[in-house]
């Protein structure tokens, strides 16, 4: 079977074409239907760009797959192709151009990085809504970063005429290309006038400034490499346009304008800490007091006659209805605070049940073992120490089944 031919090596913006259907084939999922022609302008995906997306005639492309020599599968639903038919295919416009931006655009970035830093990009993703390189740069800063979104931009409103070129591999050996090629033979060449020379076989804008602008969003280290989030063209507007709505969101929380809020907002955060410290000291005050109450209702007559060290421990178990599990603990932590004193404490809310089990250091008793336990009925996990653990699960309804099974296990 020969190869397709693939029109968008040679033309990014040829949309639309006729091609005969070569061979068809059942997908891996229902209903999905895979087809060859003997050419075709859908790009498949390769080279960190997804596929592109459009119709065969009635039928919906929504993946296209590179076979190499096979060709390219167009993944397909909808209406039924036959060997031979002669269809009409029609590239989705607007995904085309926004791979055509973001790759374009990584051409770009990627050789501002190599000119400036000598950095070289390791990899290339077009995700869903941004894009990512990893390039190795020593020592990224912001500046550094922003010094090669600037020089990007600067190429970009150039509008410096990008051109296709077909070399041989002998001939690629004396150009100065910023990558080195992927496999021999032919080579597709992509050339941004007097900036980049790169073999590529993806889909690119005919000018730098089609690609419209370049906005980093983030950067991190990773495994050893920069790794860069960026956008291109329509992705910069669509973003810009979301966090413009949120920062003004923002900003009129505060009856403020839209420069003044970060400074508002740090200044809330900062309160809210003070408020959260002196909240958590309040909890542990009541707690204690809490704990207090608890032990006056429990009756300890059966052991006051007895010496302290014969006296079996007072056991407090108890469930309560959406209380946190820092909560539980602090209440955990003042009833232990008595001596021969056991907590097996528990919480349940619609989602989940949370589970604090503690002694304190004269009382016998392993909580991690208990605990364990007790999270096997409630379908969790938990753990800890001999003296505390917590832990809980998912099955609310059997929260004080969880708690009486530990209580039997300490009373046997």
């Amino acid at each position: 079977m020969p190869v397709t031919d693939r029109l968008y090596y040679h033309d990014s913006r040829l949309l639309e074409f006729e091609a005969r259907v070569m061979a068809v084939s059942e997908g891996e999922r229902e209903g999905q239907v895979l087809v060859t022609l003997d050419r075709t302008a859908f790009y498949p995906t390769g080279g960190g760009q997804p596929a592109d997306s459009g119709t065969l005639g009635d039928a919906r492309v929504v993946d296209c797959i590179d076979a190499e020599d096979a060709g390219v599968l167009h993944v397909v639903q909808g209406a039924v192709l036959e060997v031979g038919d002669t269809v009409h295919g029609k590239v989705d416009w607007l995904r085309r151009l926004d791979h055509m931006q973001q790759h374009t655009g990584q051409h770009i970035l990627s050789a501002a990085f190599v000119k400036l830093f000598d950095a070289p990009t390791r990899s290339f993703r077009v995700l869903e809504s941004e894009c990512e390189i990893d390039v190795a740069l020593d020592d990224p800063t912001d500046e550094r970063i922003e010094q090669a979104v600037d020089l990007a931009n600067q190429i970009i409103w150039e509008a410096r005429p990008i051109q296709i070129r077909q070399v041989t591999s002998e001939q690629a050996a004396s150009l100065p290309l910023r990558k080195e090629p992927a496999r021999a033979g032919e080579l597709r060449l992509i050339e941004i006038d007097d900036f980049d020379l790169t073999p590529c076989g993806g889909t690119h804008a005919r000018s730098t400034g089609e690609v419209g602008v370049i906005a980093v969003r983030s950067w991190e280290r990773a495994k050893g490499l920069t790794r860069i989030q960026f956008m291109a063209g329509i992705r910069v507007l669509a973003d810009y346009r979301k966090a413009n709505k949120t920062a003004r969101e923002v900003a009129e929380l505060f009856s403020a304008g839209r420069e003044d809020s970060p400074a508002l907002v740090a200044r809330l955060v900062e309160e809210n800490k003070k408020l959260r410290r002196r909240a958590a000291e309040l909890e542990e005050i009541a707690c204690r007091v809490e704990a207090e109450e608890l032990l006056k209702q429990v009756d300890r007559g059966s052991r006051s006659s007895a010496s302290q060290d014969a006296v079996s421990p007072l056991v407090i178990a108890k469930v309560f209805d959406d209380r946190t599990a820092d909560s539980l603990k602090h209440l955990a932590l003042a009833l232990i605070a008595h001596p021969k004193t056991i907590a097996l404490l528990g919480s349940r809310d619609s989602d989940s049940a949370r589970l604090v089990f503690a002694r304190s250091s004269d009382a016998d008793g392993d909580m991690n073992v208990l605990m364990r336990g007790a999270c096997s009925i409630i379908g969790g996990r938990g753990g800890g120490r001999p003296d505390m653990a917590q832990g809980g699960g998912a099955e609310t309804a059997r929260i004080n089944e969880a708690i009486e099974s530990a209580a039997r296990r300490l009373a046997g």
